[in-house]
C-alpha cells in the first residue's frame, strides 16, 4: 500500500531518483535555467525549495546538510552567496515552472524551471 507516500517514482529506482534530482539541483543552481520534462520539474521544486530556505542561514550545519544533499562544493557556495542573498525576503516559491511544449520524440511534456531571483 502507499498510504502516506507523496511524490511520483518516474519508474526509477530510489538511488537513481536520488542521482535524478542531485543532478538537476545542480545544473539548476550553475545555470539559473533548465529545460527538463514537466514531471521532474515539479520533483526538482519538491527536492531544491527545502535547501533553498536551508540556504538564507549560513551556518556551518546546514552548509553540511546540504552539502550531503548535493556532493558539490562549487553549487553548495554558488546556494550560499549568491542564491539564497537574493532570495532572502521571499518566504518560498523560489522556482518558476513554465511549459514548454512537447518533446519531438516521445512527445513528453516539456517545462522551463527557472530561479525566480536570477
Amino acid at each position: 500500500m502507499r498510504h502516506l507516500k507523496s511524490g511520483t517514482k518516474i519508474s526509477r529506482t530510489s538511488s537513481h531518483f536520488k542521482s535524478l534530482m542531485k543532478n538537476l539541483a545542480i545544473a539548476l543552481i550553475e545555470r539559473e535555467t533548465i529545460n527538463t520534462t514537466l514531471v521532474k520539474a515539479k520533483e526538482l521544486r519538491r527536492f531544491i525549495e527545502p535547501l533553498i530556505t536551508r540556504a538564507k542561514t549560513d551556518t556551518v550545519f546546514n552548509r553540511r546538510f546540504v552539502f550531503s544533499k548535493l556532493n558539490n562544493d562549487a553549487a553548495v557556495g554558488k546556494l550560499f552567496k549568491d542564491v539564497a542573498t537574493k532570495s532572502q525576503d521571499r518566504k518560498g516559491g523560489y522556482l518558476r515552472i513554465i511549459k514548454s511544449g512537447y518533446r519531438k520524440g516521445d512527445n513528453a511534456l516539456l517545462a522551463y524551471v527557472e530561479l525566480v531571483d536570477k
